[in-house]
């Protein structure tokens, strides 16, 4: 059977953030009519793709998915496993913020069968969670991981925001020592970045933010990989560290090339080579659902070559590159166009090369879209 990543989005929130460009929206109407058309969209894509494929990872991002009634998510979690093969012991995220969980929500949640939980912390600055318009306070982010850990909850992690506007290293490192101490096994660290249509894109242009500098950026990030690889946590991922055994097997399915199924507003879904993804308007959505069972707002066939091009961007951005498995799937054509390029990375120290695998140095992964640019 052909292993596959499954992805549900809940897109309802009690509030949007300034820096999000995820579909999101803030209203409680058609919570059941979405789970509805959820379930409808399950079953319609089940019945073409459930007969040679296994589901080793479900998750469900958003939105805020833990606002969501666990018996909510348990619907949707039985539905899937009753349309398809899932993998007995397959990974089960759910997506999460602070001051939406309580105790006794997290042990249902753990009950309805998720067994993974990944909390959007950002910070844990009281000016920085302000900035960002997050609406609960460092207490409250540790108390939801420690909460998650009572409940009994091994595999957490808490995702990081850094190069705030005036951030400083000790600000960010003091971010990073609070997220260590607590009982984690995995870091998402992402930088800030700024998105068309958000609310800190207008700001910008506006003049009334100041994004700081590149090489700013850069440094933040190489204190980020040595804090953190010191801490134990191994980094398989330009922004994702885990303790040894904790890598988000989600994550690493898109960086290693897997084939995912997603479900709900805005989801993508990557088969048999092609990609498509559905519309992001909540009542469209569901009209839609209920009128042919799935919504499909576009699509398109990768090409030999863009489908290397992907596999080799994202192998690098992730674990490295096996030039002997890209050979097998491609041929020798990208290695051949880029063999001086790789030379010349390697002796500058951006990128090291051991039994025909290529791998990013702490110092490549701070210029891996620029390296990666330059690539043919």
């Amino acid at each position: 059977m052909k292993k596959t990543a499954c992805y549900v989005h809940i897109p309802f929130c009690d509030h949007k953030c300034i820096y999000c460009d995820f579909y999101s929206i803030i209203t409680s109407d058609n919570i059941s009519n979405y789970l509805n058309a959820i379930k409808k969209e399950i079953e319609y894509y089940s019945n073409i793709y459930s007969i040679d494929r296994e589901l080793f990872t479900v998750y469900f991002g958003g939105g805020t998915p833990s606002l969501m009634n666990p018996a909510y998510i348990k619907e949707i979690i039985n539905h899937i496993k009753n349309k398809f093969n899932v993998s007995v012991n397959a990974e089960i995220t759910l997506e999460t913020n602070p001051g939406t969980v309580d105790l006794n929500k997290f042990i249902e949640f753990k009950k309805a069968g998720i067994n993974r939980i990944s909390v959007g912390i950002q910070s844990f600055d009281k000016e920085e969670l302000k900035f960002l318009t997050r609406i609960h306070d460092s207490e409250t982010a540790a108390d939801t991981i420690n909460k998650a850990k009572q409940a009994g909850f091994e595999n957490i992690s808490l995702d990081l925001i850094f190069n705030l506007p005036g951030q400083t290293k000790e600000k960010w490192m003091y971010n990073l020592q609070r997220a260590v101490e607590l009982p984690i096994k995995h870091i998402s660290a992402y930088s800030l970045i700024l998105e068309k249509g958000t609310i800190l894109n207008k700001m910008v242009i506006d003049g009334k933010v100041k994004m700081q500098d590149e090489d700013y950026d850069a440094e933040l990030y190489e204190e980020t990989i040595d804090f953190l690889t010191a801490s134990g946590f191994n980094q398989y991922e330009v922004s994702n560290f885990a303790l040894p055994g904790y890598e988000c097997i989600h994550n690493k399915a898109y960086w290693d090339y897997s084939e995912y199924l997603s479900f709900g507003t805005s989801a993508h879904s990557f088969l048999n080579n092609k990609r498509w993804w559905n519309y992001s308007s909540l009542k469209f959505y569901i009209a839609a659902v209920e009128k042919m069972n799935y919504v499909v707002a576009g699509s398109e066939e990768l090409s030999h070559e863009q489908m290397m091009e992907e596999y080799v961007m994202l192998a690098l951005r992730g674990e490295g590159l096996h030039l002997d498995k890209l050979e097998n799937l491609f041929g020798n054509e990208w290695k051949n166009s880029n063999n001086e390029y790789i030379s010349d990375l390697i002796k500058k120290g951006f990128i090291t090369k051991k039994n025909n695998f290529l791998k990013f140095t702490s110092k490549g992964y701070a210029l891996c879209d620029e390296i990666l640019s330059n690539m043919s």
